[in-house]
């Protein structure tokens, strides 16, 4: 599998399944979908990257929110655009885009909604299907000091300086550490 190293990877990713499952339809981002009058198809974007918690390999997180506009020909039958972004929910729900499962969460806050038109129109002719999914970049960090994740080890009292610190024997507390010894400060 191919290693992450830009947000840009998903939803180029997103777009080779969306074509694979959809292959009737037009679908890509901004660039492939404006330079024509035809608006149907799927639309994808990124509309917010945000900061999110370190991979347990300690890679970076980002978090991004993603949207895909389905768009069906004007005067489909009713309630086609909604039947098609049902279609795209099911498929996004499970679905890592072929990307490796430890740099790519499966998405999470996954809705769909009619398009809202210029005032307060509604276009039922277009669904935006949107969900965040976290991706993590680069090389795993394990292996380098600086990008190394706190220990999990817990030493009562907070302390860790061995000279402060009575020993005990290995017990776990929980969360993947042990306790070490209790502190004297």
């Amino acid at each position: 599998m191919t290693l992450l190293e830009k947000p840009s990877q998903l939803p180029v990713a997103i777009g080779e399944v969306l074509k694979r499952a959809f292959p009737q339809l037009r679908v890509g981002n901004h660039h492939d979908l404006s330079d024509t009058g035809d608006k149907t198809g799927i639309l994808i974007s990124v509309e917010r990257n945000g900061p999110g918690v370190r991979s347990l390999a300690g890679r970076k997180a980002h978090a991004l929110s993603v949207s895909l506009r389905a768009t069906v020909v004007s005067g489909s039958a009713p309630f086609d655009a909604c039947d098609l972004a049902s279609r795209l929910m099911d498929l996004a729900l499970d679905n890592r885009w072929g990307l490796p499962p430890d740099q790519c969460d499966l998405p999470t806050a996954i809705v769909a909604a009619p398009s809202v038109l210029t005032g307060a129109e509604t276009d039922y002719d277009t669904w935006i299907v949107s969900f965040t999914q976290n991706f993590y970049l680069g090389l795993s960090l394990l292996k380098d000091p600086a990008g190394m994740p706190p220990s999990t080890d817990l030493y009562v009292g907070g302390c860790e300086r061995a000279a402060n610190v009575t020993p005990l024997p290995n017990q776990s507390h929980g969360k993947g550490g042990s306790v070490k010894g209790i502190c004297r400060c």
